[in-house]
């Protein structure tokens, strides 16, 4: 066997055949000498690398993208499966606006439809504006442009972000241990869902959080917040007496206009007297 697969190899200098050109086809040694003894065989072998090539040139260009569901139905978790931001990196832009240091980002707010954009370790959490319009509709932009973007070699962010929410020396015992189990038990399980949860402040025993992502106006984020969140930071950190949610200044303002056009249409629709 050791000197059939001798004369195969000399078989295979002898044709200048490259030796990856075997192992790519994974040629088994006793056919090594049959193969390259057929005729023209040189330019079978630059085929077949050829081809073999060509495969890993179009596999470095797919890119296969999966969707997950959230509970928020107006937001889908994207996974292009390659990382986004890195570990623990998260990027919220609540707006168009905001998206101006992200050009994945704004590639994704050019699309008719998205409302938000949220940017997290290794997915993509976008947010629609209308409850009617399906994701049927979306999708197929969303997934074009995702796939478009990672082609082009662009950063995903321009400029690093300063975030508050981390541990620091200048907090305080009861802030550094908040922040600590944000980070450890809570953040990691939030983000499965396509959301994130951000420290906003601590005072007078109530702690004030920021929902981002999929978390930002989902139906479920006030269960999640005292069922979930306020009930470990109790039974981790006695000195908190609750938690809270603080609205994002958009936020605020579409709810004050929802609740002023759901009056305008009760008063419309109440029979006059």
């Amino acid at each position: 066997m050791n000197n059939l697969f001798t004369k195969s190899l000399l078989t295979c200098r002898a044709i200048k055949c490259r030796p990856v050109v075997c192992q790519c086809l994974r040629i088994q040694k006793q056919n090594v000498k049959n193969m390259h003894t057929l005729t023209k065989s040189k330019p079978l072998c630059s085929h077949f690398a050829q081809n073999n090539l060509n495969i890993l040139q179009i596999h470095k260009r797919t890119m296969f993208i999966q969707t997950q569901d959230t509970p928020n139905p107006n937001s889908l978790k994207f996974i292009p499966g390659v990382e986004v931001l890195g570990a623990g990196q998260t990027r919220d832009f609540p707006k168009i606006t905001d998206a101006s240091c992200s050009p994945l980002a704004k590639m994704l707010f050019r699309i008719e439809g998205v409302k938000s954009v949220f940017l997290g370790p290794d997915f993509i959490t976008v947010t629609k504006e209308d409850e009617d319009m399906e994701w049927q509709i979306v999708k197929p932009e969303i997934f074009a442009s995702i796939m478009d973007f990672f082609a082009s070699g662009l950063p995903i962010v321009t400029e690093e972000q300063t975030s508050a929410d981390s541990a620091s020396e200048d907090d305080d015992e009861i802030v550094q241990m908040i922040k600590e189990l944000l980070d450890t038990r809570i953040r990691p399980t939030v983000q499965e869902d396509g959301g994130d949860i951000v420290f906003v402040s601590f005072e007078n025993g109530i702690v004030k959080l920021r929902m981002q992502g999929s978390c930002t106006n989902c139906p479920s984020s006030v269960v999640t917040l005292k069922n979930g969140v306020q009930n470990m930071m109790q039974f981790y950190i006695p000195e908190v007496l609750g938690v809270e949610q603080v609205e994002d200044e958009t936020d605020k303002v579409s709810k004050t206009e929802f609740e002023k056009l759901e009056k305008k249409i009760n008063e419309s629709t109440r029979p006059k007297q």
